[in-house]
């Protein structure tokens, strides 16, 4: 299935909670999206690889996802390697995605970093055709996307560029909470983490809210491009910044 936009992320749910805003809107615009989690979660405090299948098929139902695969590389220990390369070649290949959304280049967990090299490079080289990669047998076509974007998490980075989700954010909670053994949750005993304190996801949605002061809404997510961005007049340029 070709895909208009394909998010990446180092663990299920940071997609959720950082870009699933975008995915809705895009949804709502008849793009098709996807996501592809590159490891299960494994080294999480809370719950199991099993509830975390779970919980990200749950999501990807309120998200409206049109596919959601996971590449089962080591959390905590996966590295910008060539295996790790290919594995995310494939995934581009397999969906040839117009755009690509990933990590933070940097952010409080050190997976987010090295999520956002390994996809970004696996992006350029995805486009090389001397790249072989092939799915059961049968070879893949070189694919480079054409806009590879990184999204903001918990570590505040200035955006180059602001999404407006305000018909979405309820949509985007919904799926965030989907998470039932990583977020508050009075009714498990579960050992405390810095993302299950009950301030944490009140935190992230006032972060929504002064994203989208800067534009005029009520809320919006915020994305990182070192890509320069081009339009071919002014009138395209207005039209794509109202």
């Amino acid at each position: 299935m070709k895909l208009d936009l394909l998010a990446f992320g180092a663990h299920p749910d940071d997609i959720e909670l950082s870009c699933s805003g975008l995915l809705l809107a895009e949804k709502k615009n008849g793009k098709k999206v996807g996501v592809v989690d590159l490891t299960e979660g494994e080294l999480g405090t809370r719950g199991t690889v099993e509830t975390r299948y779970l919980e990200s098929a749950a999501a990807s139902l309120i998200l409206g996802l049109d596919v959601r695969e996971n590449l089962q590389l080591p959390d905590g220990f996966f590295m910008n390697d060539k295996e790790s390369q290919l594995r995310v070649i494939k995934a581009i290949r397999k969906y040839q995605p117009e755009i690509i959304v990933c990590n933070a280049p940097h952010d409080r967990h050190p997976d987010h970093g090295k999520a956002a090299e390994l996809v970004t490079h696996a992006a350029f080289l995805s486009g090389l055709s001397k790249v072989e990669t092939d799915i059961n047998g049968t070879a893949q076509m070189a694919w480079r996307p054409n806009y590879t974007f990184h999204y903001i998490q918990d570590r505040y980075i200035e955006p180059d560029f602001l999404i407006d989700i305000t018909e979405v954010i309820e949509q985007k909670i919904a799926s965030i909470r989907a998470y039932k053994t990583q977020f508050h949750n009075p009714s498990l005993q579960e050992p405390e983490t810095y993302i299950s304190q009950p301030e944490f996801l009140d935190n992230l949605l006032h972060q929504n809210q002064l994203l989208g002061k800067r534009i005029g809404v009520k809320y919006a997510e915020g994305f990182i491009t070192k890509k320069i961005l081009g339009f071919k007049n002014m009138d395209a340029f207005i039209k794509e910044n109202t």
